[in-house]
Parts: C-alpha cells; sequence; structure tokens
C-alpha cells in the first residue's frame, strides 16, 4: 500500500458528498420505492451477474443477514429474482430483472446528464483529467466499467443458461 495523501482523501471526500448527490437525484421517481442501498445492490447485480447472498454481501460491505432482508425486500418489488444454480443445485443466486435492470438503466441515463452538467462548468483538459482519475479510483475500488457489464435481461435473468427455477421467498427459499 502507498501512503495517503490528506489532501487526496480531503478532495475525494468533497467529490463524493456531491456524487452521492447526484445519485440521489438520479433515482428520480425509482427513490420512493428504492433505497440508495437497494440501487447499489441492483447495480452490483447489474455489473457482476447473479450473486450467491454471501459474494453480493460481500461486493455491499454488509452483512449476509442484512443483505438477505435487502434482497427479499427487492424480491417483493421484483426488482430481483432468488434462483437455485444449476451446477449446485443447494446453492441459490440472487439476479436483476428486467423491472431492476430498467431502474439501473433510467438511473445512469439521469445521472450522465446531471455529470455532464457539472463537467461543463471545466474547461476540456480538466475534464479528462477528472476522468482519468476518477477511471483509477473506481478500478482501484474494484468498480467493473459499464462497458463490461453483462447484457440486460429480457424477461430473463442474467446468464439465464446458468439458472434454474426461481427460489420463493419467505421461509422456505431464504438465502
Amino acid at each position: 500500500m502507498n501512503p495517503v495523501d490528506e489532501s487526496a482523501v480531503d478532495g475525494v471526500l468533497a467529490a463524493s458528498r456531491t456524487l452521492i448527490a447526484v445519485a440521489t437525484r438520479s433515482l428520480g421517481a425509482a427513490a420512493e420505492e428504492t433505497t440508495i442501498a437497494q440501487y447499489r445492490a441492483l447495480v452490483v447485480l447489474a455489473s457482476r451477474g447473479p450473486q450467491r447472498l454471501g459474494d453480493l454481501a460481500a461486493a455491499l460491505g454488509v452483512a449476509p443477514s442484512t443483505a438477505g432482508r435487502m434482497c427479499d425486500r427487492l424480491v417483493r418489488k421484483r426488482l430481483i429474482q432468488r434462483h437455485r444454480a444449476r451446477t449446485d443445485r443447494r446453492a441459490v443466486l440472487v439476479s436483476i430483472t428486467a423491472g431492476g435492470r430498467q431502474v439501473v438503466d433510467q438511473a445512469t441515463t439521469r445521472r450522465r446528464a446531471l455529470i455532464a452538467e457539472i463537467l461543463a462548468g471545466l474547461p476540456d483538459w480538466r475534464q479528462r483529467t477528472v476522468a482519468e482519475a476518477l477511471r483509477a479510483f473506481a478500478a482501484a475500488a474494484g468498480e467493473i466499467p459499464d462497458n463490461q457489464w453483462p447484457p440486460s435481461p429480457a424477461g430473463q435473468p442474467a446468464a439465464a443458461g446458468k439458472l434454474r427455477q426461481p427460489v420463493p421467498s419467505g421461509p422456505e427459499g431464504q438465502l
């Protein structure tokens, strides 16, 4: 690990407040039904494909029980679904639904517009510098670039060939 420059931390902290505001505004009407934490779970599933609950919890930095409750809510909203893994019938995966992907895609479209408005206040060279720095920051955090996400589900779960029937919510289908 490299030593950390405190002025870099201060700069990223200030930018993160702006980005959180952009993220919140970008949810639009979905914000009434979807929390930022739930939205992040949708983004993880959209960008990484179907996940076991423990893997999703690790990606979100939360306890598996917290991720399980979040998934229960997202299943009820029909934004994600549970499936048995075809390769290991004991394993239960969660994947984003077409409706969940629509929430992510619409928020991303709004977020792009809001970010473009902010960047328009900077000269071209500064925009490129900001973009380069943020790409490096996202990569260091393990974020997957949008152009590397799996394709959107079209009424089918992502990576449908590796999944089996949906698992019901509730005690018998808990993860």
